[in-house]
């Protein structure tokens, strides 16, 4: 199942069965058919980074956000290029903006620098990529028990925007991990599932999505697993939910 998330409201929006013998570079644009996405930013993973997609997003009134990875060969091998050239001379020879964030949790601490290169009209008319109008890095370093790692991750984005819009943007893409997916598995025991036949499988996903969209919504400070316990228990409760 291909999902589209809602990162601010943390409701899911809309879903599309992979077919068979099929993948979800073909499954993303018809879920963005059923969706209305004017302006919005839609934030996919580096398997989504491609130019129908791109195009798609674009043609419907909004902007992208594209993880980019080696999938895209050259055009990552010249965003790397350039970045590492303008990086060594103080990307004195293109405009940019920078955002940084530094958070603590649990003895770790994690900064995250944001530099968005807003001169790609270059690479634009290199690779042709629909809308496309500037590249994100993101450096990230995270400091836990005396240990230090760090990654850079690269974007396209369509986006006209400073670092300090373009990377939130990048970082709510990260919340269906705790939004959608580990509410899945840990609340709705959705691994642990053993329907397997015909459409049942599909079936079940757009009911439990259902649900916690019906979860989400409602009013007070409980737990979703709560919620969802006291819909089991209470009828009149279960009736709010539905109706609210």
């Amino acid at each position: 199942m291909v999902s589209a998330f809602a990162a601010h409201r943390r409701l899911v929006l809309g879903q599309v069965k992979v077919a068979d013998k099929s993948n979800e570079i073909i499954a993303i644009p018809k879920l963005l058919d059923l969706l209305t996405v004017e302006g919005a930013i839609i934030t996919i993973d580096a398997m989504g980074c491609q130019r129908e997609i791109a195009r798609k997003i674009v043609d419907k009134k909004a902007d992208y956000i594209l993880a980019l990875k080696g999938n895209q060969g050259s055009l990552r091998e010249d965003v790397d290029l350039f970045v590492s050239e303008q990086q060594a001379n103080g990307f004195k020879d293109t405009e940019i903006s920078r955002h940084e964030t530094v958070d603590g949790d649990h003895g770790r601490i994690e900064t995250r620098s944001v530099t968005v290169i807003h001169d790609a009209a270059w690479l634009n008319h290199r690779h042709n990529w629909p809308g496309l109008k500037a590249v994100a890095i993101v450096e990230s370093t995270r400091e836990s028990g005396g240990k230090i790692e760090k990654e850079t991750r690269f974007y396209i984005t369509s986006l006209d925007a400073p670092a300090s819009r373009v990377g939130p943007a990048i970082r709510d893409h990260w919340s269906i991990e705790n939004g959608l997916h580990w509410v899945m598995d840990m609340t709705f025991r959705d691994d642990e599932c053993r329907v397997r036949t015909d459409h049942a499988p599909a079936n079940l996903a757009v009911i439990r999505h259902l649900a916690q969209n019906l979860i989400r919504l409602a009013p007070g400070k409980e737990s979703i697993r709560l919620r969802r316990k006291a819909a089991a228990w209470d009828d009149d409760y279960l009736v709010n939910l539905v109706v609210a």
